[in-house]
């Protein structure tokens, strides 16, 4: 029994190929759209590679790319199809070709369904990337006079005020690290020297943070150094007093920003693929009633399309049993006994009276 089947008159077959015409030339839109959403995307992760740390935080917007110029390719051979499928002489030349391209273009709107789930699925992987790539680059701060490191101060500097943030995790990760770089350093100065000495690594670690970790909106001037010495600064307490510097970490402000833009590509993704899932049904009912007419020979009359022609348990066993005689067409029998092509060969028996045998004859 056929699913959702409806009739359709040769007036409602010529206004759904005319509407289908115009959605799939609405669909190649939808496909530019994909392809600047997953474009954008990508040009918004270049922007901050330098804190990013190599990995697959660029499969989606590639997929969002290679999908949008896909729409545009089948959706643009879609409004072809459509368009003469309003003539049902132009439908006979295209008739071989609509069942291919229904299945074509559902396994393609299955790729825009996957597309709009990974931009969900992908905040794992990019808060990974920049914990990584923001602690190489806290620990590269320094290194400005060295070739390929050098832009990595003013990277995380721009950042940081950007974002109004301050380290990886949160300020404190500056005190782990030496961000004062070497050449600044007195070594004629005794704290220099002691600070040096007692670190294991010979490090000049301190309790500061980088100016571009102050918050300018503070009323306070803003304490820099020695953020845990209260004698330093004039009425000052470490664990009472608000600080006035950045307390959200770097990491977290920009997943915060990436979460905000995937979200909204993959609310646009997942409209696209209701409407291009919507569009493909049409063509479903399109194809199945004007191949009805062709069968009925009656091109002025009525005809029934439908979505599938059988019920979806059927048209899934047969499905399965065309995969299954697909496997075993090229697989070897390893029965016993068969997998030897000369087993079926019976034996004669030569001691038998029976057989006869032609005799050779004599040369003269």
């Amino acid at each position: 029994m056929a699913v959702l089947k409806v009739k359709f008159t040769k007036t409602k077959r010529d206004k759904l190929a005319q509407i289908l015409w115009i959605l799939n030339w609405v669909s190649v839109v939808s496909g530019i759209v994909l392809f600047s959403l997953g474009l954008f995307l990508k040009i918004e992760i270049k922007k901050r590679n330098e804190v990013m740390a190599k990995g697959d935080i660029n499969s989606v917007p590639n997929m969002l790319i290679s999908v949008g110029v896909i729409a545009c390719i089948i959706n643009f051979l879609g409004g072809k199809i459509c368009y003469d499928c309003s003539d049902a002489n132009k439908f006979s030349r295209w008739k071989l070709v609509m069942l291919p391209y229904i299945v074509c273009t559902f396994c393609f709107t299955f790729c825009i369904l996957v597309g709009a789930l990974m931009c969900y699925t992908m905040r794992n992987e990019l808060e990974e990337s920049l914990y990584l790539g923001l602690r190489d680059a806290m620990k590269f701060y320094k290194d400005t006079d060295i070739p390929g490191r050098c832009f990595l101060k003013k990277t995380v500097d721009l950042l940081q005020i950007g974002f109004r943030c301050c380290g990886n995790n949160g300020f404190r990760d500056w005190f782990e690290i030496q961000w004062v770089s070497p050449r600044y350093l007195n070594m004629a100065s005794k704290e220099v020297l002691d600070r040096l000495k007692s670190n294991v690594d010979g490090k000049f670690l301190v309790d500061g943070v980088p100016f571009s970790c102050c918050n300018p909106s503070s009323p306070r001037p803003c304490i820099q150094y020695q953020l845990t010495n209260n004698s330093a600064h004039y009425n000052y307490d470490f664990l009472t007093e608000e600080l006035n510097i950045w307390m959200k970490g770097c990491r977290e402000a920009l997943l915060d920003y990436y979460t905000g833009i995937m979200r909204s590509i993959g609310v646009a993704a997942l409209l696209i693929w209701l409407f291009e899932l919507s569009v493909l049904i049409g063509v479903r009912y399109l194809q199945t009633a004007m191949k009805n007419v062709l069968l009925l020979g009656d091109l002025e009359g009525e005809s029934e399309g439908w979505l599938l022609e059988n019920s979806f348990v059927e048209t899934a066993k047969y499905n399965i049993n065309i995969i299954k005689n697909l496997g075993k067409a090229n697989q070897i029998s390893t029965v016993s006994g068969v997998n030897d092509p000369n087993i079926n060969i019976q034996n004669t028996d030569c001691d038998k009276t029976n057989i006869t045998t032609k005799s050779i004859p004599a040369a003269r």
